[in-house]
């Protein structure tokens, strides 16, 4: 056997060697050992048992994945790919082993990679160009093989690759040092979230126009966290629902399973005093090497619930066990036996009879209502739909909406996916697509066929609110939607993060950050609901706080697009100029990235840089109206910045929701147009906390 270096393995198909070179030498500039055969003669027996030496020797193996590689049937690559991910099914649970680099914008679906690659995240070259954190982030799991001991949320954060000098804030020219920062685009929709927490606080379902509900700031909100870390705690009285493993032959009830731990979480969900985390968090832990201990630690809860199905013929065997988390031990476990001719009630069935053992053995009685249910392969599109809209990139939402109708073309009357995909269209256009009232009306339109369908799915009253907040800046009717979302799941995500941004244009930002961390408490790791906490952060003039719990999404998710643009933007705030700047830079969405460029090179007063990013900004505008008014009043250009600002209004760039109290602005905020700016947004009184 051989002994493990720190060296990297890639692993290409021939027609990949160019994004493969860009690979190497981005790692080795970092100082990683890359082994890269490039030059010598692919075959030969001595050259085969050096190929799989040093796949049994690497510390990590990258796979380069593309539509060469999807094209390919066959290659030598393929086996390279099989070595890796059998030597990864012998590594311990905790450790990474493949980092997989996508090349172009192949789909994970259609890639024709091995198991072990899906389960996790890709990096995804940016125009040819590897992502600047990537190296940092191999550098970081590199130091930690080396040392078991480091925490693994510490080298993890060390992939933000922000890490420059502290020196004093940059000032926007003519104008003084701005006291707060607020977002990018306003958005009011919040990630992807289920039905998740208990029915104990129907009395926020009591809303006036514009103002918390009864209880807000009180006994019910969460107690404050120190940011960057888990904000829920595990009581007794919780349980996180892991995706169950799908144990068939031929690995083809993948869906079912996902599908049966879905509808667990939906029915749990409903039982009063059972916290249950979101779909989101639990699923995120899908195919990682962790610890059932890990896992309720970062979920914060007590209980681990978890299972497998096996199908053989017309049979399935299915089976669930409640783990108590601080001590591994089993308190109750069960297997079943059903016949496959209605998958659908066979999860309904199951869904039930599991709940109900495990009220019985956490609280008492009490009985779920059945879920609606569709056909498999409806259920299959819809489900996928929903993965892809947790990505949150543009290339992503396209892809869901695609599956998403699809899934209607077969159930008209599944009210779930009229739901969500009234939730997809919101982030779209919180992502600067289908602009212009478009996407809203996509939202509305699909969001009432759900609720005339079904009117108990909470996440269709949110994406309705969302439209008449954003686009009709209608806040009376956005808060009554919101208020029925709570009123069906006091504990729902996205609702609760939904009144952290009313919160914000209400002028009560502190009051933001609690709804924010109530839905973070729901869905502990949601990168996007992590993302918008970060942001009521530095909005309540909080950076540093901020900047932690930013740095902590990053660590988890590194990838996750507009990351890396708020943690700059608290970093402003902060008066680290330089740390800013870096963090626009490994930003690894290309839109959030471009509009963070001129704001950081402002920062550190490069103004040629900055005007010259700020016109290639201009050039590709559209959904981004306002982000171009907030960079043209941090560079001082008073009369430019209100110019953006009414396309902004006309475009309905959600945005402008964050106009109010927006340290970028500080160079229009004090100028007389500004307030009959606001005045004509309809903005309520300002309420600031």
């Amino acid at each position: 056997m051989g002994v493990e270096s720190r060296a990297v393995f890639l692993s290409y198909a021939s027609q990949d060697v160019e994004a493969a070179q860009s690979i190497c030498d981005a790692l080795r500039a970092a100082g990683v050992e890359v082994w890269f055969d490039k030059s010598e003669l692919r075959g030969g027996d001595a050259w085969d048992q050096k190929i799989r030496q040093q796949i049994r020797d690497c510390a990590l193996f990258v796979p380069v994945i593309s539509a060469n590689t999807a094209a390919r049937g066959e290659g030598y690559f393929r086996l390279e790919w099989a070595l890796a991910e059998q030597r990864a099914q012998r590594m311990a649970r905790n450790r990474t082993f493949i980092l997989p680099v996508c090349a172009d914008a192949t789909a994970e679906g259609g890639a024709d990679v091995p198991e072990a690659f899906s389960r996790v995240q890709w990096t995804r070259l940016r125009g040819g160009q590897v992502p600047g954190a990537f190296a940092a982030r191999v550098s970081a799991l590199l130091d930690s093989s080396s040392n078991p001991a480091a925490p693994p949320a510490a080298t993890a954060a060390a992939s933000e690759a922000t890490a420059a000098p502290r020196g004093p804030v940059a000032v926007p020219v003519g104008t003084t040092a701005p006291t707060s920062v607020a977002s990018r685009r306003g958005g009011l929709a919040v990630g992807i979230a289920l039905v998740a927490g208990t029915l104990a606080l129907l009395a926020l379902a009591i809303w006036r126009p514009w103002h918390a509900p009864a209880g807000a700031g009180t006994a019910a909100s969460p107690q404050r966290t120190t940011a960057g870390t888990n904000a829920t705690s595990a009581t007794e009285e919780s349980v996180a629902v892991l995706p169950f493993t799908d144990m068939s032959e031929k690995h083809d009830q993948e869906y079912f399973s996902d599908g049966l731990a879905e509808e667990l979480i939906d029915a749990l969900t409903k039982v009063p005093n059972l916290r249950v985390p979101a779909r989101t968090s639990s699923f995120s832990f899908k195919g990682k090497q962790v610890t059932v201990g890990e896992i309720a630690r970062a979920l914060g809860v007590g209980h681990i619930l978890e299972g497998s199905v096996r199908k053989s013929g017309d049979t399935l065997r299915i089976t669930a066990q409640l783990v108590r988390a601080d001590n591994g031990f089993h308190l109750w476990s069960q297997t079943y036996n059903r016949d496959t001719r209605d998958i659908f009630a066979v999860q309904d069935d199951i869904a039930r009879s599991v709940s109900q053992q495990l009220q019985t053995t956490l609280l008492g009685n009490h009985n779920p209502a059945p879920q609606q249910s569709t056909g498999p392969q409806a259920y299959e599109l819809y489900l996928k739909a929903r993965a892809l809209t947790a990505g949150d990139t543009r290339e992503d939402l396209d892809q869901a909406v695609v599956l998403y109708h699809q899934a209607l073309d077969l159930d008209p009357s599944y009210a779930p996916a009229w739901a969500w995909l009234a939730h997809c269209h919101t982030r779209r256009v919180a992502q600067g697509l289908d602009t212009g009232g478009r996407g809203y009306a996509e939202a509305t339109a699909a969001a009432n066929r759900a609720i005339a369908l079904n009117p108990n799915i909470p996440e269709a009253y949110v994406a309705l609110g969302v439209a008449q907040a954003q686009y009709e800046l209608n806040w009376p009717a956005a808060t009554e939607a919101f208020s029925k979302a709570l009123a069906l799941d006091a504990n729902n995500a996205q609702a609760l993060g939904a009144y952290g941004h009313l919160s914000a244009v209400t002028g009560r930002p502190g009051q933001a950050v609690e709804y924010f961390r109530r839905a973070v408490q729901a869905d502990p790791l949601n990168p996007l609901l992590r993302k918008y906490l970060g942001r009521a952060l530095h909005y309540a003039r909080q950076p540093r706080e901020a900047a932690d719990e930013l740095r902590a999404a990053i660590a988890v998710n590194p990838q996750f697009p507009g990351l890396h643009y708020e943690l700059g933007r608290a970093l402003i705030m902060s008066g680290d100029a330089q740390a800013a700047n870096a963090a626009f830079q490994s930003e690894f969405g290309d839109s959030w990235r471009s509009i963070g460029l001129p704001l950081g090179y402002t920062a550190i007063r490069d103004l040629p840089k900055a005007r010259a990013a700020l016109a290639e900004l201009v050039a590709s505008s559209a959904g981004a109206e306002f982000q171009v008014a907030e960079s043209y009043a941090f560079l001082g250009d008073t009369e430019k910045a209100f110019e953006w600002l009414e396309k902004a209004h006309a475009e309905h760039d959600p945005g402008v929701l964050w106009s109010r109290h927006d340290a970028l602005l500080a160079s229009v905020a004090r100028d007389p147009r500004f307030a009959t700016y606001l005045k004509r947004l309809g903005m309520p009184a300002d309420n600031q906390d």
